[in-house]
Protein backbone atom coordinates (compact mmCIF):
# COMPACT_ATOMS: atom_id res chain seq x y z
CA UNK A 1 0.00 0.00 0.00
CA UNK A 2 3.04 2.22 1.02
CA UNK A 3 4.32 1.49 -2.34
CA UNK A 4 1.35 2.35 -4.32
CA UNK A 5 1.16 5.59 -2.67
CA UNK A 6 4.73 6.67 -3.01
CA UNK A 7 4.54 5.46 -7.04
CA UNK A 8 1.15 7.73 -7.34
CA UNK A 9 3.22 11.07 -5.85
CA UNK A 10 5.92 10.44 -7.48
CA UNK A 11 4.15 11.03 -11.06
CA UNK A 12 3.10 14.45 -10.36
CA UNK A 13 6.70 15.38 -9.37
CA UNK A 14 7.86 13.50 -12.48
CA UNK A 15 5.48 15.27 -14.76
CA UNK A 16 6.41 18.77 -12.72
CA UNK A 17 10.24 17.97 -14.01
CA UNK A 18 8.88 17.09 -17.58
CA UNK A 19 7.21 20.40 -17.69
CA UNK A 20 10.18 22.03 -16.42
CA UNK A 21 12.36 20.48 -18.91
CA UNK A 22 10.43 20.92 -21.87
CA UNK A 23 10.22 25.38 -21.37
CA UNK A 24 14.11 24.76 -20.90
CA UNK A 25 14.32 23.07 -24.12
CA UNK A 26 11.93 25.55 -25.92
CA UNK A 27 13.72 28.71 -24.24
CA UNK A 28 17.21 27.30 -26.09
CA UNK A 29 15.10 26.72 -29.15
CA UNK A 30 13.94 30.42 -29.02
CA UNK A 31 17.20 31.80 -28.08
CA UNK A 32 18.96 30.06 -30.92
CA UNK A 33 16.01 31.75 -33.75
CA UNK A 34 16.64 34.71 -31.87
CA UNK A 35 20.24 34.28 -32.83
CA UNK A 36 20.08 33.52 -36.36
CA UNK A 37 17.27 36.79 -36.43
CA UNK A 38 20.09 38.74 -35.60
CA UNK A 39 22.69 37.74 -38.13
CA UNK A 40 23.26 41.14 -39.81
CA UNK A 41 23.36 43.10 -36.94
CA UNK A 42 26.33 40.37 -35.30
CA UNK A 43 28.12 40.70 -38.63
CA UNK A 44 27.53 44.13 -38.70
CA UNK A 45 28.95 44.11 -34.36
CA UNK A 46 31.90 41.95 -35.82
CA UNK A 47 33.10 44.57 -39.14
CA UNK A 48 33.38 47.17 -35.89
CA UNK A 49 35.14 45.20 -33.50
CA UNK A 50 37.90 44.23 -36.24
CA UNK A 51 37.96 47.37 -37.68
CA UNK A 52 38.95 48.50 -34.26
CA UNK A 53 41.78 45.71 -33.71
CA UNK A 54 42.93 45.36 -37.28
CA UNK A 55 44.98 48.22 -39.12
CA UNK A 56 43.44 48.94 -42.71
CA UNK A 57 44.79 50.30 -45.85
CA UNK A 58 41.79 52.89 -45.60
CA UNK A 59 39.88 54.99 -43.06
CA UNK A 60 37.72 52.78 -40.46
CA UNK A 61 34.53 54.13 -41.01
CA UNK A 62 35.21 53.91 -45.54
CA UNK A 63 35.74 50.45 -44.84
CA UNK A 64 32.92 49.19 -42.66
CA UNK A 65 30.40 51.22 -45.49
CA UNK A 66 32.15 48.75 -47.95
CA UNK A 67 31.53 45.62 -45.49
CA UNK A 68 28.00 46.66 -45.00
CA UNK A 69 26.84 46.77 -48.59
CA UNK A 70 29.01 43.41 -48.99
CA UNK A 71 27.09 41.94 -46.21
CA UNK A 72 23.48 43.32 -47.93
CA UNK A 73 24.47 42.25 -50.83
CA UNK A 74 25.67 38.79 -49.62
CA UNK A 75 21.90 38.43 -47.77
CA UNK A 76 20.17 39.35 -50.85
CA UNK A 77 21.60 35.86 -52.94
CA UNK A 78 21.81 33.96 -49.60
CA UNK A 79 18.20 34.85 -50.36
CA UNK A 80 18.09 35.63 -46.27
CA UNK A 81 16.42 39.20 -47.56
CA UNK A 82 14.02 39.33 -50.07
CA UNK A 83 13.52 42.02 -52.70
CA UNK A 84 11.13 43.91 -51.19
CA UNK A 85 13.11 43.43 -47.80
CA UNK A 86 15.68 44.47 -49.05
CA UNK A 87 13.97 47.87 -50.24
CA UNK A 88 12.36 48.22 -46.98
CA UNK A 89 15.61 47.78 -44.91
CA UNK A 90 17.31 50.28 -47.50
CA UNK A 91 14.25 52.64 -46.45
CA UNK A 92 15.28 52.26 -42.79
CA UNK A 93 18.92 53.23 -44.18
CA UNK A 94 17.80 56.61 -45.49
CA UNK A 95 15.33 56.97 -42.51
CA UNK A 96 18.59 56.82 -39.99
CA UNK A 97 21.10 58.87 -41.51
CA UNK A 98 18.10 62.29 -42.18
CA UNK A 99 17.70 61.65 -38.24
CA UNK A 100 21.69 61.01 -37.92
CA UNK A 101 22.31 64.21 -39.86
CA UNK A 102 20.10 66.40 -37.61
CA UNK A 103 21.70 64.51 -34.31
CA UNK A 104 25.19 65.58 -35.42
CA UNK A 105 24.69 68.62 -36.29
CA UNK A 106 22.79 69.94 -33.20
CA UNK A 107 25.73 68.01 -31.11
CA UNK A 108 23.89 65.15 -29.66
CA UNK A 109 26.26 62.42 -30.83
CA UNK A 110 29.76 62.70 -32.50
CA UNK A 111 31.93 60.75 -35.16
CA UNK A 112 35.13 61.14 -33.92
CA UNK A 113 37.24 59.42 -36.81
CA UNK A 114 38.06 60.93 -40.15
CA UNK A 115 36.69 59.38 -43.50
CA UNK A 116 35.95 60.21 -47.08
CA UNK A 117 32.78 58.83 -46.96
CA UNK A 118 31.48 61.36 -44.75
CA UNK A 119 28.64 64.07 -45.24
CA UNK A 120 28.26 66.78 -42.52
CA UNK A 121 30.14 64.38 -39.77
CA UNK A 122 27.72 61.49 -40.61
CA UNK A 123 29.70 59.14 -41.80
CA UNK A 124 27.48 56.86 -44.71
CA UNK A 125 27.99 53.47 -43.03
CA UNK A 126 25.42 54.88 -40.25
CA UNK A 127 22.60 54.06 -41.52
CA UNK A 128 23.26 50.39 -41.80
CA UNK A 129 23.16 50.62 -37.71
CA UNK A 130 19.28 50.89 -38.40
CA UNK A 131 19.45 48.96 -41.43
CA UNK A 132 20.20 46.23 -38.98
CA UNK A 133 17.26 46.38 -36.88
CA UNK A 134 14.99 46.39 -40.04
CA UNK A 135 17.11 43.10 -41.01
CA UNK A 136 16.38 41.81 -37.18
CA UNK A 137 12.49 41.97 -38.10
CA UNK A 138 12.39 40.45 -41.14
CA UNK A 139 14.18 38.01 -40.09
CA UNK A 140 11.62 37.54 -37.41
CA UNK A 141 8.56 37.31 -39.22
CA UNK A 142 10.22 34.30 -41.02
CA UNK A 143 11.98 32.44 -38.36
CA UNK A 144 9.26 33.04 -35.68
CA UNK A 145 6.03 32.91 -38.42
CA UNK A 146 4.96 35.88 -36.68
CA UNK A 147 1.51 37.12 -37.40
CA UNK A 148 0.01 39.84 -35.76
CA UNK A 149 -3.64 39.99 -34.26
CA UNK A 150 -5.74 43.27 -34.23
CA UNK A 151 -3.36 45.50 -35.09
CA UNK A 152 -4.95 48.99 -35.93
CA UNK A 153 -2.20 49.90 -38.73
CA UNK A 154 -3.43 53.56 -39.07
CA UNK A 155 -3.14 55.13 -35.79
CA UNK A 156 0.06 53.19 -35.28
CA UNK A 157 1.52 54.53 -38.45
CA UNK A 158 0.63 58.29 -37.25
CA UNK A 159 2.20 57.67 -33.69
CA UNK A 160 5.28 55.68 -35.58
CA UNK A 161 5.89 59.04 -37.75
CA UNK A 162 5.21 61.40 -34.05
CA UNK A 163 7.62 59.18 -32.64
CA UNK A 164 10.22 60.02 -35.36
CA UNK A 165 9.32 63.29 -35.80
CA UNK A 166 9.67 64.11 -32.02
CA UNK A 167 13.60 63.24 -32.25
CA UNK A 168 13.87 66.37 -34.29
CA UNK A 169 11.01 68.67 -32.88
CA UNK A 170 12.50 67.88 -29.47
CA UNK A 171 14.95 70.57 -29.62
CA UNK A 172 13.15 73.39 -30.24
CA UNK A 173 9.48 72.56 -28.92
CA UNK A 174 7.86 70.39 -25.95
CA UNK A 175 9.40 66.42 -25.52
CA UNK A 176 5.97 64.47 -26.19
CA UNK A 177 7.80 60.95 -26.22
CA UNK A 178 6.11 59.92 -23.29
CA UNK A 179 2.68 60.88 -24.76
CA UNK A 180 3.78 59.53 -28.16
CA UNK A 181 4.64 56.14 -25.48
CA UNK A 182 1.76 56.35 -24.06
CA UNK A 183 -0.38 56.68 -27.06
CA UNK A 184 1.19 53.05 -28.40
CA UNK A 185 0.08 51.51 -25.05
CA UNK A 186 -3.53 52.67 -25.84
CA UNK A 187 -3.94 52.05 -29.39
CA UNK A 188 -1.88 48.76 -29.15
CA UNK A 189 -3.42 47.79 -25.67
CA UNK A 190 -5.52 44.31 -27.49
CA UNK A 191 -3.01 43.66 -30.51
CA UNK A 192 -0.85 40.55 -29.71
CA UNK A 193 1.81 39.16 -32.04
CA UNK A 194 1.94 35.69 -32.76
CA UNK A 195 5.29 33.39 -32.52
CA UNK A 196 6.24 29.84 -32.77
CA UNK A 197 8.81 27.76 -30.79
CA UNK A 198 9.22 24.48 -32.60
CA UNK A 199 5.90 23.12 -32.99
CA UNK A 200 3.97 25.72 -30.14
CA UNK A 201 2.68 28.84 -30.99
CA UNK A 202 2.93 31.68 -28.34
CA UNK A 203 1.60 34.98 -28.01
CA UNK A 204 2.49 38.25 -26.23
CA UNK A 205 1.66 41.83 -26.21
CA UNK A 206 2.88 43.71 -29.16
CA UNK A 207 4.12 46.90 -27.00
CA UNK A 208 5.94 44.82 -24.70
CA UNK A 209 7.68 43.42 -28.07
CA UNK A 210 8.27 46.57 -29.08
CA UNK A 211 9.98 47.53 -25.12
CA UNK A 212 12.12 43.99 -24.76
CA UNK A 213 13.60 45.23 -28.41
CA UNK A 214 14.15 48.53 -27.08
CA UNK A 215 16.22 47.01 -24.38
CA UNK A 216 18.35 44.86 -26.37
CA UNK A 217 19.12 47.58 -28.69
CA UNK A 218 20.11 50.05 -25.57
CA UNK A 219 22.88 47.07 -24.54
CA UNK A 220 23.64 46.99 -28.24
CA UNK A 221 24.69 50.80 -28.38
CA UNK A 222 26.71 50.63 -25.48
CA UNK A 223 28.46 47.78 -27.16
CA UNK A 224 28.72 50.23 -29.91
CA UNK A 225 29.91 53.41 -28.60
CA UNK A 226 32.72 51.34 -26.52
CA UNK A 227 34.09 50.43 -29.95
CA UNK A 228 34.08 53.79 -31.42
CA UNK A 229 31.10 53.49 -33.88
CA UNK A 230 30.06 57.11 -32.19
CA UNK A 231 30.26 59.24 -29.19
CA UNK A 232 27.97 60.77 -26.61
CA UNK A 233 29.46 64.18 -25.44
CA UNK A 234 29.96 62.27 -21.71
CA UNK A 235 32.21 59.84 -23.48
CA UNK A 236 34.67 62.31 -25.27
CA UNK A 237 37.36 61.63 -22.47
CA UNK A 238 36.27 58.18 -20.72
CA UNK A 239 33.70 55.75 -22.47
CA UNK A 240 30.45 55.01 -19.89
CA UNK A 241 27.15 53.74 -20.48
CA UNK A 242 24.55 54.64 -22.54
CA UNK A 243 22.21 56.53 -20.37
CA UNK A 244 19.15 54.77 -19.54
CA UNK A 245 16.82 56.64 -21.12
CA UNK A 246 17.79 55.77 -24.47
CA UNK A 247 15.93 52.44 -23.93
CA UNK A 248 12.81 54.77 -24.37
CA UNK A 249 14.59 56.19 -27.47
CA UNK A 250 14.79 52.87 -28.74
CA UNK A 251 11.46 51.77 -28.49
CA UNK A 252 9.80 53.79 -30.09
CA UNK A 253 12.56 53.54 -33.13
CA UNK A 254 11.50 50.23 -33.35
CA UNK A 255 8.04 51.55 -33.68
CA UNK A 256 8.68 53.20 -37.27
CA UNK A 257 10.73 50.18 -38.55
CA UNK A 258 8.19 47.85 -37.50
CA UNK A 259 5.64 49.64 -39.35
CA UNK A 260 7.56 49.88 -42.02
CA UNK A 261 8.82 46.23 -42.43
CA UNK A 262 4.70 45.30 -42.03
CA UNK A 263 3.90 47.24 -44.74
CA UNK A 264 5.72 44.80 -47.00
CA UNK A 265 3.92 41.77 -44.58
CA UNK A 266 0.36 43.38 -45.27
CA UNK A 267 1.23 43.32 -49.07
CA UNK A 268 2.43 39.58 -48.87
CA UNK A 269 -0.93 38.53 -46.82
CA UNK A 270 1.90 37.73 -44.21
CA UNK A 271 0.73 39.95 -41.27
CA UNK A 272 -2.31 39.61 -39.80
CA UNK A 273 -3.75 36.56 -38.31
CA UNK A 274 -2.14 33.56 -35.93
CA UNK A 275 -0.67 31.71 -39.20
CA UNK A 276 -2.22 28.14 -40.57
CA UNK A 277 -2.40 26.86 -36.37
CA UNK A 278 -4.33 27.82 -33.78
CA UNK A 279 -2.49 29.31 -30.63
CA UNK A 280 -1.70 27.02 -28.01
CA UNK A 281 -0.46 28.91 -25.49
CA UNK A 282 -0.47 32.60 -24.20
CA UNK A 283 2.92 33.79 -23.01
CA UNK A 284 2.42 37.02 -21.19
CA UNK A 285 -0.63 38.61 -20.28
CA UNK A 286 -1.40 42.11 -19.42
Amino acid sequence: MATHVEGASARPREAAWRRVGHGLAQLVRFAWVELQCCTFAAALFLGLAVSRAVPLPVARYDALLAYAVVLTVVFFLLRLETAREVAVILAFHLVGLGLELFKVRVGSWAYPEDARTKVAGVPLYAGFMYAAVGSYICQAFRRFDLRVDRFPFVPAVLLAVAAYANFFTHHYLPDVRVLVAAGFVVVLWRSRVWFSVGERRYAMPLSLSFVLIGFFLWLAENGATFLGAWRYPDQARLWQLVHVGKWGSWALLVSLSFVLVAAVKVQEGRFYGSADAEPAVTLVRP
